[in-house]
């Protein structure tokens, strides 16, 4: 099935593209990308071993004419950067960038997209293999399409298209493909720490194709209950800690609740949690008939945008402190809270930034209509590239967050021919062009 006559629209939202901006749109190979994102699908890159999806990247970056940087990460030399942070321990990570473009006096622009993904969990859930990129229903099915893979494919094919129209950009368009993105952003931060900085970059996360000049913080954390082992005939002897999670759980709904009630930045309006802390593992007991020694739960803690990240740290601490407090035994034996993983920064980009402008000229001009800016609740890439990188960044690609992490994650490849389109034009219009 070809979906390439879609491409052959030159007009959108009223406004007629010049003959550089057609001639770029009019080159990007639609059904090549769908084909090129099934075949990354199948590539198994879960979070940890990312180094075959990165050399497939690679790979593909090559035949796209791109000058190409790749380079075996030193997790020892990272480990002592502030903002590193990582879940899974890794034998080997690969950094991707791949340059296309001069310096010309033109403005430089980062596309960056993550190859990591999480497992599929019970693949008899799928109804589509999860492993196999499948073209159906005007979707493309499987693990990583819309989390995101599609995102990074339309990044490539928009180059792609920059450079098989025949287009010299003024600046440089530099294509960042990254690892470890799910826990924590090594990738993005070994890229950053290698010197790739620009004057603007967009993350290709899903934002249901809305601009996202905003993104949210989110913090791993987690706490460790003791309790006292006994038999389970004797239960009275012991002290379970699975009773004394109780009201700790309560208590931290309760700050959730408290850190969430009249959240007035209008670009999360749409959201009753916008920093929403979730519960993620509870673990505890080794044998049935046992009082449990200790329970162990994590969680994601949000952190809001412009939020003081020491001091909502010492919220959720003191919340803790305060439930064991009125707790006889957890008052002896306090619960211990650490931060560990994942620690996503929050970040912002002022909506009146040229970049927040160029992507939202772009998308209007080829989906029609005014384009969404809201902020996106979940950690990414952005705020590395924004507190580490000092490049001002967007969240912007196609795909759903919704339907990432689980069963039958899909993209639509409606989505995915507009997203390509905006890039490819944002690219233009933001780097500029020799005519």
């Amino acid at each position: 099935m070809s979906y390439q006559t879609d491409i052959e629209v030159a007009v959108r939202g009223g406004r007629l593209m010049n003959e550089v901006e057609e001639r770029v749109l009019q080159s990007i190979d639609l059904d090549g990308m769908l084909e090129y994102l099934c075949d990354l699908i199948a590539v198994r890159s879960l979070v940890g071993y990312e180094t075959a999806g990165q050399q497939h990247v690679a790979a593909q970056m090559e035949r796209c004419g791109l000058e190409v940087d790749v380079w075996d990460l030193d997790f020892d030399e990272l480990s002592q950067h502030p903002a590193f942070s990582i879940e899974e321990e890794r034998e080997r990570g690969l950094g991707v960038v791949g340059v296309w473009g001069e310096d010309a006096g033109g403005r430089s622009l980062i596309l960056n997209g993550h190859v990591d993904v999480v497992p599929a969990g019970d693949e008899d859930l799928w109804n589509y293999p999860p492993w196999q990129g499948t073209v159906a229903d005007g979707r493309v099915y499987g693990r990583g399409a819309a989390d995101m893979k599609g995102g990074l494919c339309c990044a490539l094919f928009a180059a792609k298209a920059v450079q098989d129209a025949g287009v010299l950009l003024k600046g440089r368009l530099i294509l960042e493909s990254v690892i470890g993105e799910e826990d924590g952003g090594v990738g993005t931060l070994a890229a950053v720490l290698r010197g790739y900085s620009a004057d603007g970059a967009i993350v290709a996360e899903p934002t249901e194709l809305a601009v996202a000049p905003a993104q949210a913080g989110a913090f791993n954390f987690r706490v460790t209950i003791p309790g006292k082992a006994a038999h389970g005939c004797v239960r009275e002897e012991g002290v379970s800690p699975i009773e004394k999670f109780i009201p700790i759980h309560e208590a931290l709904m309760t700050l959730e609740c408290e850190r969430n009630e009249g959240h007035q930045d209008p670009l999360y309006a749409r959201y009753k949690l916008p920093n929403a802390l979730c519960i993620g593992t509870v673990r505890a007991g080794t044998w049935a008939s046992s009082v449990a020694e200790s329970l162990v739960f994590e969680g994601r803690y949000g952190i809001a945008v412009d939020e003081d990240q020491e001091a909502a740290r010492r919220a959720l601490e003191e919340v803790v402190a305060e439930a064991a407090q009125a707790d006889p035994w957890l008052r002896d034996h306090p619960p211990v809270v650490e931060w560990w993983g994942g620690q996503f920064y929050p970040a912002r980009t002022p909506v009146e930034h040229p970049l927040v402008q160029a992507i939202s000229g772009a998308l209007g001009d080829v989906a029609g209509g005014d384009p969404i800016l809201e902020g996106m609740t979940y950690g990414a890439d952005m705020g590395l590239l924004v507190n580490v990188g000092h490049t001002p960044t967007v969240l912007f690609g196609p795909g759903d967050v919704r339907v990432s992490h689980r069963p039958d994650e899909y993209v639509a490849v409606r989505e995915l021919e507009t997203a390509v389109r905006t890039l490819a034009l944002t690219a233009l219009r933001f780097c500029g062009y020799e005519a």
